[in-house]
């Protein structure tokens, strides 16, 4: 299927900036990955693979369109746990094992209106040069993980194909019991960097409910993109 392409949105109800983000991705067999999904989505594969990501990074002037961002609340760092997958309708995107963030608010206002697996965690983003640390750890209220990753970002990219595929998401899925919600995500291409990692010891991807990563992975590094979001849609 082709890759997927952004579209105006005519209601966005949310913008935000996404900063110092890298994106950390592996391999994994399919048959792992498929039966952690709920019904109606498909898993969405390159290469015979499955792939799953961990993206730490910072949130700013996280506030409705037209509203000014409220210090303190509309920044905040977060990571996310997630996989590719496609829709009823064949649309691609992004499902989420986990999302963490520091902001007990966001967490619950995300959980209770796009039905995302939010989660509150104490975490910091760091930013020297082109080194950038991340480091969570989950609150007790919401079971263990935690991170502390290093990346030392390099030269911008021109991306390829899966470059794209990992990156180029335009919708988000959620499910809650056995109804499946979507909400779209409007952004300019991702302006891509090399990097590589200096340090990683986390336990998220597997306290979030997917087999424990193997391997070194595969790194991409942005230093900001403004986005817009759309309300969620059931379908």
């Amino acid at each position: 299927m082709p890759a997927a392409e952004a579209t105006a949105l005519e209601r966005p109800v949310m913008r935000q900036i996404w900063r110092a983000l890298t994106f950390l991705h592996w391999r994994y067999d399919p048959r792992v990955i498929r039966p952690l999904l709920p019904g109606g989505l498909k898993l969405d594969i390159f290469d015979g693979s499955a792939w799953v990501g961990l993206v730490p990074f910072e949130l700013a002037d996280v506030a409705p369109p037209k509203l000014p961002a409220v210090p303190w609340l509309s920044q905040f760092p977060e990571t996310n746990v997630r996989t590719y997958v496609r829709g009823p309708d064949g649309e691609p995107g992004v499902w989420f094992f986990t999302l963490e963030a520091d902001r007990l608010i966001a967490v619950m206002a995300a959980r209770a209106w796009y039905h995302l697996p939010y989660r509150w965690a104490k975490m910091n983003v760091q930013v020297q040069g082109n080194r950038v640390e991340y480091r969570s750890e989950r609150s007790r209220l919401f079971g263990k993980g935690h991170t502390d990753i290093a990346i030392e970002a390099g030269d911008a990219m021109q991306p390829g194909e899966l470059d794209h595929f990992l990156t180029a998401r335009f919708r988000l899925y959620a499910a809650s019991r056995t109804r499946l919600a979507y909400a779209p995500v409007e952004h300019a291409p991702w302006p891509l960097q090399q990097a590589r990692v200096l340090r990683l010891d986390e336990n998220l991807v597997e306290n979030s409910g997917v087999p424990d990563p193997q391997g070194e992975p595969l790194v991409h590094f942005s230093r900001e993109l403004k986005v817009r979001a759309g309300a969620p849609q059931w379908m």
